[in-house]
C-alpha cells in the first residue's frame, strides 16, 4: 500500500507546500520547527516567541496551511512561547492520516504533543476548526487547559447548510471546474465579508484544487461534556461568518460551556480582515493578562 496523503497529486503537495513556505517568511517573527511522533504520526510543530515566554498552543484552521492562521495571532509571539502544531490529516507537513473529530482522538494527539514539550497544562488558541479541537480536549482532559480562547468557532453549532451550498459548495465546484478566478473570489468575499488577502485567496484555491478537503467538522459539543471544564473561555464570533454564525454561536455558548468569562462578536466574516485582528489581539491580550496567570 502507499502512503495515505490527502493531495490529489505530488505536484499539488508541492504547490501547497510552498505556500506554507513563502508564508513563514511574511511573519514578523522567528519560527522554529520540530517534529514530534504521536500514536497517530508524526506531527510538524512551529514554535515562536521566548523560550521563557508562558506557553500558547494555537491549533490551525481546517483545509489551510498552519503559518496562515499562526500570522493571524503574530502580536502574542512577543510575550508567549507559541506552540502551533500542523493538524495531522491536513495540508502542511503532519502525516496526512485523517482523525476523527468526534470522540476523544484529538484530546489524546494534543496531549501527546503536549507531554513532549513537558506542558502539564497552558492556554489555548482554536481559530475555526482549531476550536473544535480544542473543545474536544477540553470534554476528554480539560485539566491540561489553563484558559482557552476560540474565534470563529467550530464545535458549538453549525449555520443553514442551505446558505453554505449556495454560497459556498456551489461556487468551489464551478472554481474546480472552471478555475475562473470569479468563482474563487465569490467563496473568498462569502468568508472573509470582502476582506480576504489576495495572498489567501490563492491558497484557498490551490487548496481547493489539490487536496482532498477534510468534509467532517468537529462534533458539536454537548453540555454534559464540559461539566468537569471550568477554565475561563472567551470566544470571538463573526456575524456575517457563514459556517458559524454569531447569533447560533452565542446561544450555544452560553448553554454548553459553564465558564464563558466573554462573548465578543464583530460585524465580520469566517475570515477576520486585518483590521478586526487588531481588535481581536487587544482582546486576546487582555484576557490572558486576566486569565493566565
Amino acid at each position: 500500500m502507499g502512503e495515505k496523503t490527502i493531495y490529489k497529486g505530488k505536484t499539488g503537495r508541492k504547490t501547497i507546500q510552498d505556500h506554507y513556505e513563502n508564508y513563514l517568511h511574511t511573519l514578523p517573527f522567528e519560527v522554529e520547527r520540530n517534529y514530534v511522533d504521536t500514536s497517530y504520526g508524526r506531527t510538524h510543530m512551529l514554535m515562536a516567541g521566548p523560550k521563557d515566554g508562558k506557553p500558547l498552543f494555537i491549533l490551525q484552521g481546517g483545509n489551510c496551511i498552519n503559518p496562515m492562521t499562526l500570522s493571524w495571532f503574530s502580536p502574542l509571539a512577543n510575550q508567549y512561547r507559541i506552540y502551533a502544531p500542523d493538524t495531522i490529516g491536513h495540508p502542511g507537513y503532519s502525516d496526512q492520516t485523517r482523525i476523527s473529530a468526534t470522540d476523544h482522538s484529538f484530546a489524546q494527539w494534543v496531549q501527546e504533543l503536549m507531554d513532549h514539550m513537558g506542558l502539564n497544562k497552558c492556554a489555548f488558541i482554536g481559530p475555526s476548526y482549531g476550536a473544535g479541537i480544542t473543545l474536544r480536549l477540553a470534554a476528554y482532559m480539560p485539566e491540561r487547559i489553563d484558559c482557552a480562547v476560540l474565534v470563529s468557532p467550530s464545535g458549538l453549532k453549525l449555520g443553514s447548510k442551505l446558505n453554505m451550498i449556495k454560497q459556498i459548495v456551489l461556487p468551489m465546484l464551478l472554481f474546480l471546474a472552471t478555475s475562473s478566478d470569479k468563482h474563487l473570489s465569490k467563496i473568498a468575499n462569502r468568508m472573509s465579508a470582502n476582506t480576504m488577502k489576495e495572498m489567501d485567496k490563492q491558497i484557498i484555491g490551490d487548496i481547493f484544487k489539490h487536496t482532498k478537503l477534510e468534509q467532517e467538522m468537529p462534533k458539536l459539543t454537548e453540555k454534559k461534556e464540559l461539566l468537569a471544564y471550568q477554565q475561563p473561555t472567551l470566544i470571538i464570533s463573526g456575524n456575517e461568518d457563514v459556517f458559524f454564525p454569531e447569533h447560533l454561536i452565542k446561544q450555544a455558548a452560553h448553554e454548553v460551556i459553564p465558564n464563558l468569562t466573554d462573548f465578543k462578536s464583530y460585524d465580520m466574516g469566517h475570515f477576520p480582515s486585518e483590521e478586526h485582528f487588531i481588535h481581536i489581539n487587544e482582546d486576546i491580550r487582555l484576557f490572558l493578562h486576566t486569565y493566565y496567570k
